[in-house]
């Protein structure tokens, strides 16, 4: 098994965050977004992604150990099924992610950490998707 470079997983945070917050804009209210399957589904999908990404970030040690609450989470709704709070997914996405993805830029422009290998690659297998071109292309500014 290869190694992923933890670059591509700092990435897949930034694009899952995206399609978060593209994926719940038109919501009002956690009912709303829970009574709309395709965008709930998707949501919990991408909100599953950023929690395994951030699991390997702690293990290279590149974020703070309190960020573990997200893997927990991940494994909250990857395994509740039916029983996922409403309110508590519609709370991480109001108030949790744009916290958290300013911290890793910070993190990103602290410790100096490239992403250009992996905004390259990633770009190559992603031509087709305008959205998750924009966010590398503003990760490029970093």
């Amino acid at each position: 098994m290869s190694k992923r470079d933890i670059s591509f997983y700092v990435i897949d945070v930034f694009i899952a965050i995206d399609k978060v917050e593209r994926y719940t804009q038109q919501f009002n209210s956690a009912e709303e977004l829970l009574y709309h399957e395709m965008a709930w589904d998707a949501t919990i999908r991408e909100l599953e992604i950023i929690g395994e990404a951030t699991k390997h970030l702690l293990k290279a040690e590149l974020i703070p150990k309190y960020y573990r609450r997200i893997v927990d989470f991940r494994n909250q709704i990857n395994h509740a099924y039916f029983g996922i709070d409403e309110n508590i997914v519609w709370n991480v996405v109001r108030d949790k992610l744009h916290s958290y993805k300013d911290d890793l830029v910070a993190i990103i422009i602290s410790e100096n950490i490239s992403l250009q290998d992996a905004i390259s690659s990633m770009r190559e297998d992603k031509l087709s998707n305008d959205h998750i071109l924009m966010v590398l292309l503003e990760l490029e500014k970093l």
